[in-house]
C-alpha cells in the first residue's frame, strides 16, 4: 500500500493527503486490535500530529452447557502486555473496581491470543466491557508525531510532505 501510494505520488505530485489516504487508510499495527474512529488518523495525516485511539479485538461467547457468558479477547492494542494486562483485571476485579467477571483464564496457544473473561450470571458484557476499557489497557491511545529533519532542521509534516522527502531523498 505504501508503494502503490508513492507510485500515484510520482504519477500525480499535485495529489492531497485525503487522495494519498484512499491508499493508505491508517496505520497497520502489528499487534492488529481495532481503530476507533478516524480523525486521529485524518489529523495525524494532514497535521502530523494526532491521537489515534486502538482497542481490543473481542467478542461475547456463551457456553451450550451452562448458558454462562464470556468475553474472548483476541487482539490487543499495540504495545500492550498480555500478562500485565491480565494481572490489571485481575487487581480490579479483587479491589471491586470491576464487578460482574467470575473467572479470568489465558487460553492462548500457538495458534493464536485467547484471554476468556468468565462472567456472573447476572453480569451484562457490554458493561464490563466498557469498564475494561476505562480501567485497564484494552483500550489505549497512541500519539502520532511525524517528525523529521529536513535540512538539518527538525519538521512536523504531513503525510504528503513526508512522501515527497522520502522521494526527494531517493
Amino acid at each position: 500500500e505504501v508503494i502503490n501510494a508513492t507510485v500515484a505520488l510520482i504519477d500525480e505530485p499535485d495529489l492531497g493527503v485525503d487522495e494519498i489516504m484512499a491508499y493508505l487508510p491508517g496505520p497497520d499495527f502489528p499487534t492488529a486490535g481495532i481503530i476507533n474512529g478516524a480523525q486521529g488518523i485524518h489529523e495525524a495525516y494532514h497535521t502530523g500530529r494526532g491521537r489515534i485511539y486502538v482497542r481490543a479485538r473481542s467478542h461475547v461467547e456463551t457456553a451450550e452447557a451452562s448458558g454462562k457468558q464470556s468475553i474472548i479477547v483476541t487482539e490487543l492494542p499495540y504495545q500492550v502486555n498480555k500478562a500485565t494486562l491480565i494481572e490489571k483485571i485481575a487487581s480490579l476485579v479483587r479491589g471491586g473496581v470491576i464487578e460482574g467477571i467470575s473467572d479470568l483464564r489465558d487460553e492462548s496457544d500457538r495458534e493464536g491470543m485467547r484471554i476468556v473473561i468468565v462472567l456472573k450470571k447476572d453480569a451484562f458484557p457490554q458493561v464490563v466491557l466498557n469498564k475494561l476499557y476505562v480501567h485497564t489497557l484494552m483500550q489505549t491511545t497512541f500519539g502520532v508525531i511525524n517528525l523529521a529533519l529536513v535540512d538539518n532542521q527538525p519538521r512536523v509534516m504531513s503525510l504528503k510532505e513526508t512522501m515527497q522527502e522520502f522521494l526527494n531523498f531517493r
